[in-house]
C-alpha cells in the first residue's frame, strides 16, 4: 500500500478533504497496529494545539490516541518574579513595552494590565523593531522590551541587540525560552507516558531538524518536526506513529518545504551571539537547567537587570489566593491532566477572569480549549 505521505510534501494543498480522510485513516490503523491503549504522543507548541482543535482533528482520533500538549506556551511558563521584574519597571515610571498575551499575566501581586490601570506607561507591541521606534519616540523616557517567546521570537531581539545603532534609552528584559530542554525534562519524568514527540516547525526552521538528533539518541524517543496546516499536523502524526509503530528512534521532517537539518544558520550565530542559556523555573513545571535565554555579558549595557535597581520586597511572599491555588496549569504544561481534569475550567477560570496563565494567553490550553473544545464529538 502507498504511504499516505505521499504527495504531501511535494504537492500539498492545505484543504484537501480527500488527503485528510486518508490521513486520518492511517492514524488509526496505526494506532491498532500498535495495540496499546493509551498511546500517548506530545506536541510542544501552542500553534499546533490551536490547528488540533480548531480544526477538531481529536474527533478523528482513535479513542487509544492522546495527543498532548506539552510546555509549548511561553507565556504560559513566564515565571512569577518575572512578570514582577516588569510590573516594577511600570511603576518606577519605565515605559515597558511587550506582546500582548503577557499584559494579562499575572505577577505575584498584579499583571502589567493593573499597572497600566494604575497610569504605567505599559505598552503592546507586534515586532521587536517597534520596541526601538518607541525608544526613539520617547527619547526622555526610558524604554525596557519586556522580551518573551522561544526560539522564534528570541532570533528577533537577537537581531534589536545586533542594530549597529540603537536608541540610548532603550533596554531588554529577556524572559525568552529555550523549549529543547523542557522536552530533556518531560522525557525524564519517571512517570512520562510520552512515546513521542511532534516539533514545533517554525522554530525547527531556525534550530534545524539536527538539533533533536542528541535528543533522540538519550531518551529512545522518535522526534517528527511538523508544520500548522491540518495536513502538515495529520502528516506529522502519520509518521510519527510509524515511528513508534517499528520501534524506531529517530528524528523525521514533515515540514521539509521550510526546515533542513541545518536550519538557518544566520539566524543561529545572531540567536547564540546574543544569548546564553541559564537554568531558571519555568511557571507552574519546575527548574528547568538551561531552560532561559539572558543576554551575554557583551550586552549588559542593554540588558534590564544590570540598567536598574528592580525592587521586588514590596510584592511580599503572601500565600496565593485559594482560587490560585486550586489552578493545575503547571500540571496540563507538564502533560499529565488535561483542561478538563481542572475544577476551576470554564467556571471560576475564563478568558475574561482568568485564574491561571493557560486561560491568559491565545497559545495556552486552557484558552484554546475553552475556545474551541478538546476533544469535540463532531
Amino acid at each position: 500500500m502507498p504511504s499516505p505521505l505521499t504527495g504531501v510534501a511535494t504537492d500539498l494543498k492545505f484543504r484537501d478533504p480527500a488527503k485528510a480522510r486518508e490521513l486520518s485513516a492511517a492514524v488509526v490503523r496505526l494506532c491498532a497496529d500498535i495495540g496499546r491503549d493509551p498511546i500517548t504522543l506530545m506536541h510542544v507548541c501552542g500553534s499546533h494545539e490551536q490547528a488540533i482543535a480548531k480544526y477538531g482533528l481529536r474527533s478523528n482520533f482513535p479513542p487509544a490516541l492522546d495527543v498532548i500538549m506539552g510546555p509549548g506556551c511561553p507565556v504560559c511558563v513566564t515565571d512569577l518574579p518575572e512578570v514582577d521584574e516588569a510590573v516594577a519597571l511600570a511603576e518606577q515610571g519605565v515605559r515597558v513595552v511587550t506582546y500582548g498575551d503577557m499584559l494579562r499575566v499575572p505577577g505575584t501581586a498584579r499583571s502589567l494590565l493593573e499597572a497600566q490601570a494604575d497610569g504605567g506607561a505599559v505598552d503592546v507591541i507586534y515586532s521587536a523593531s517597534q520596541a526601538v521606534d518607541l525608544a526613539w519616540a520617547h527619547p526622555g523616557q526610558e524604554v525596557v522590551f519586556f522580551a518573551t517567546g522561544f526560539e522564534t521570537t528570541a532570533v528577533a531581539t537577537a537581531a534589536l541587540a545586533l542594530r549597529p545603532e540603537l536608541p540610548p534609552n532603550l533596554s531588554i528584559l529577556s524572559a525568552h525560552k529555550y523549549i529543547l530542554p523542557a522536552m530533556e525534562i518531560v522525557a525524564q519524568m519517571p512517570a512520562t507516558r510520552v512515546e513521542g514527540f511532534l516539533a514545533a516547525g517554525h522554530a525547527a526552521t531556525i534550530t534545524g531538524w539536527g538539533l533533536f538528533e542528541p535528543f533522540v539518541e538519550r531518551y529512545r524517543l522518535p522526534v517528527v518536526v511538523a508544520g500548522f496546516e491540518p495536513l502538515d499536523i495529520l502528516a506529522g502524526l502519520v509518521k510519527l506513529l510509524e515511528l513508534v509503530r517499528d520501534g524506531r528512534a529517530e528524528v523525521a521532517n514533515a515540514f521539509p518545504r521550510c526546515v533542513t537539518r541545518e536550519g538557518n544558520r544566520n539566524a543561529q550565530e545572531q540567536l547564540w551571539r546574543v544569548f546564553e542559556t541559564v537554568g531558571g523555573i519555568w511557571r507552574g513545571i519546575a527548574h528547568i537547567p538551561d531552560g532561559n535565554l539572558r543576554l551575554r555579558e557583551e550586552f549588559a549595557g542593554l540588558d534590564a537587570r544590570r540598567r536598574f535597581t528592580i525592587d521586588l520586597a514590596h510584592f511580599g511572599t503572601d500565600a496565593p489566593a485559594a482560587l490560585t491555588q486550586q489552578c493545575i496549569c503547571g500540571t496540563i504544561m507538564a502533560g499529565s491532566a488535561s483542561p478538563f481534569d481542572c475544577a476551576l475550567f470554564g467556571k471560576e477560570c475564563l478568558p475574561d477572569m482568568p485564574v491561571g496563565a493557560c486561560m491568559v494567553s491565545s497559545e495556552g490550553t486552557c484558552r484554546i480549549w475553552h475556545t474551541y473544545g478538546g476533544r469535540p464529538k463532531l
